[in-house]
Parts: structure tokens; sequence; C-alpha cells
């Protein structure tokens, strides 16, 4: 077990190529909490290409484009967690994260939840690690920890993300940004 490197949360996780676990492959994880006791995070650019379920649907109409759910990793895929930006967000309903970027509770009104909903983006599941195992993945150079931009959690081009954030770094870092899918075919 690794020595702890210190805490992700707020911060990308930028999967490098090629992430043997297919559930990651690519992916650039937002991260919510990092503890000794384990990390949780969401996938932000893995759309799955359709709405919210019916039994949140009142939140459709709030989503940041494009509006559809999106897959927030392999753990507890029944569990749907939400991002937002908020105005006037009622604390009961309401857990930062990270300056004005939390989530909510998906089981209120909208309407009650906070006078208005500036940014929301909607998950199925997420990505979670035991105690260390994310240190350790970090130090073994399964990820690049690097900075949020505020845009990342509702980029509209989620496809696109995990070259943006890599290109953004400058420097050797971005030349990853243009590695080809297949690195055999390089």
């Amino acid at each position: 077990m690794s020595a702890r490197a210190g805490s992700s949360k707020g911060m990308l996780l930028v999967a490098t190529p090629p992430l043997d676990d297919p559930n990651f492959d690519r992916t650039v994880v937002y991260m919510l909490e990092h503890t000794p006791e384990g990390a949780v995070g969401v996938v932000l650019n893995r759309p799955l290409g359709f709405g919210l379920p019916e039994s949140i649907e009142r939140w459709e109409d709030y989503l940041t484009p494009p509006a559809e759910l999106f897959s927030g990793g392999p753990v507890e895929l029944d569990a749907l967690v939400a991002l937002a930006v908020l105005d006037g967000a009622d604390d009961e309903m309401w857990s930062p994260v990270v300056g004005n970027l939390g989530s909510v509770d998906l089981a209120q009104d909208p309407v009650l939840v906070a006078d208005k909903v500036d940014k929301l983006r909607v998950f199925r599941g997420y990505s979670g690690w035991g105690p260390f195992q994310l240190d350790d993945e970090v130090a073994e150079g399964a990820w690049m920890v690097l900075p949020a931009a505020e845009e990342d959690p509702f980029c509209n081009e989620p496809d696109e993300l995990w070259r943006t954030v890599i290109r953004r770094q400058g420097g050797r870092i971005a030349w990853v940004a243009d590695a080809p899918d297949d690195l055999s075919a390089n």
C-alpha cells in the first residue's frame, strides 16, 4: 500500500492510454471525494444517449446540453448522482463539493431546491475506489491528476473532453491527446 499522495477532490482524473479497464479507457473523472477511506467521482465524458428516468424527469428541463443521462461509472448503476451549479440553494438539499459546484437531491422538486438551477448534469452510477486504491493507481501511472476548469463537468462536447483537458496542459503532456485509439496503429 502506498503512502497517501493527497486529496484529489475537485480535480480531474484523466485516464492514460491505454488503460486496461474498459470502464475507464479515455475517461475524465471529476472527483467528488478523496479521503484515506476511499475516493468517489463521476465520469464526465460518457453520455448514454437517452433522457432521465421517469422518477426524476421533472429535472429534465434543467439539464445542461447535451440534455441526457451520463454514465458516472461502474459502481451502483441504480444510483443517480447530480452535479449542479445553483443560485440560492437550500442547504438541506445541496452538498457543496468545491466552490459553487455541488451535488443536489434529485428526490426533491427543483423549485424547492434553489432559486435557480444554472447548470445540471445527472449521472447513472459512480466511480469508486477503496482505501489507497486510487493513490496506488495514480502512482502506477494509470491516471493523470489535473486541475478542473469550471466548465468541465458541464461541457457541451463530452466526446472531446479527454483530448481537450490533455491539450490544455501544454508541453509534453499535450502530445498524449493525439495518441491513436489503437496504440498498435501508431
